[in-house]
C-alpha cells in the first residue's frame, strides 16, 4: 500500500470512529441504573431494556414513527417517478426553472419548513396529527429522492426503449417492460432514503405531529426533562429495529433484481 494511501485509510478509519463513538455511549448509557450518565458504571444492568419492552408507549411510538415513515417512502417514490424522468430525461420548456424550484426545499432550514407547515395547515383548519407530519416530511423528502432516482435516469440506455417502439409496444408497455426495470434500483435506493430521513426526523415532526408523537420527538422530551437510563435503552431498541428493516429491504431487492434477471433471461 502506498503512503498516500495508508493516509486516507488511516483518515477514513478517524473518521469512522467518531461517527460511531455517539453510538457507543448511548449503549454504555443504557446498561446503567443510575439517572446520571458516569463512567464506569458501578452496576450494570440490563433492567432498561426490561423496562422498555414492558412499556406500551414504546410500541405506540415506534408504531407512528413507522406509519409515517412507509408513507413517507411510498408517496416519495410515486412522485419522483414522473418527477426524476422530467428532471432527467425530456427537454421541455421551463425544465431549467423545474430543476431549481424542485431543490428549493432542501435549501431551506427544516425548523423553518416545520414552522411554515404549521402556521398554513392550522390557518386552513387542518388537525395536526401524523398525517399532516406525512405532509411535511414528504416536502422536504421527495426532492431528494427525485434527486436519486434522476441518477439513475441520467444512464438510462435509450436504444432499448426506441427498439421496443420499433417492435410495436405503446408507451405504457415500453414503461413498464424497458424504463421501469432500469430505475428500479434508484427507486429501490430513494425509498430506503426516504424511509429513513423520515424515521430519524425531529424538527418537521415537532412542528406537525400535533396529538401523535413520534420516537424521536419523545426521546428528546425525555432527555432533556426526565432523562431514566430506559429513555437510551428505547433508543437502541430502534437502531436495532432500523438495522433489521435495512437487511430485509436488502433482501427483498436481491430477490425481485434475480425475478427481474430470470425474466430478462426467458424473454
Amino acid at each position: 500500500m502506498q503512503r498516500s494511501q495508508r493516509w486516507w485509510a488511516i483518515w477514513t478509519g478517524i473518521v469512522l470512529v467518531l461517527l460511531y463513538i455517539p453510538l457507543v455511549s448511548v449503549i454504555l448509557a443504557s446498561l446503567a441504573n443510575t439517572r446520571y450518565l458516569r463512567f464506569p458504571h458501578r452496576i450494570w444492568t440490563i433492567q432498561p431494556y426490561r423496562e422498555a419492552l414492558a412499556l406500551a408507549q414504546t410500541y405506540d411510538l415506534q408504531m407512528t414513527s413507522l406509519k409515517i415513515a412507509i408513507c413517507v417512502a411510498i408517496i416519495s417514490v410515486l412522485i419522483a417517478i414522473p418527477g426524476s424522468l422530467a428532471f432527467a430525461r425530456y427537454d421541455w420548456k421551463g425544465r431549467k426553472f423545474y430543476q431549481r424550484f424542485l431543490l428549493l426545499p432542501v435549501f431551506f432550514p427544516q425548523s423553518v419548513l416545520g414552522l411554515a407547515a404549521l402556521v398554513s395547515l392550522s390557518a386552513m383548519g387542518f388537525d395536526l396529527t401524523w398525517r399532516s407530519a406525512v405532509f411535511t416530511h414528504a416536502v422536504w423528502i421527495v426532492p431528494i429522492v427525485t434527486l436519486i432516482v434522476s441518477i439513475q435516469v441520467y444512464g438510462l440506455d435509450r436504444a432499448q426503449e426506441e427498439a421496443a417502439f420499433d417492435l410495436g409496444a405503446s408507451r405504457l408497455q415500453t414503461f413498464f417492460r424497458v424504463t421501469f426495470p432500469q430505475i428500479l434500483p434508484g427507486l429501490s435506493s430513494g425509498a430506503l432514503f426516504a424511509f429513513l430521513l423520515s424515521w430519524s426526523n425531529l424538527p418537521l415532526s415537532a412542528y406537525t405531529t400535533g396529538v401523535d408523537t413520534t420516537l424521536p420527538e419523545w426521546l428528546y422530551s425525555r432527555m432533556s426533562t426526565n432523562f431514566a437510563p430506559m429513555v437510551p435503552a428505547v433508543a437502541v431498541l430502534s437502531i436495532l429495529g432500523s438495522i433489521v428493516f435495512v437487511l430485509i429491504w436488502q433482501a427483498g431487492r436481491v430477490v425481485v433484481n434475480g425475478v427481474i434477471e430470470k425474466r430478462k433471461q426467458l424473454e
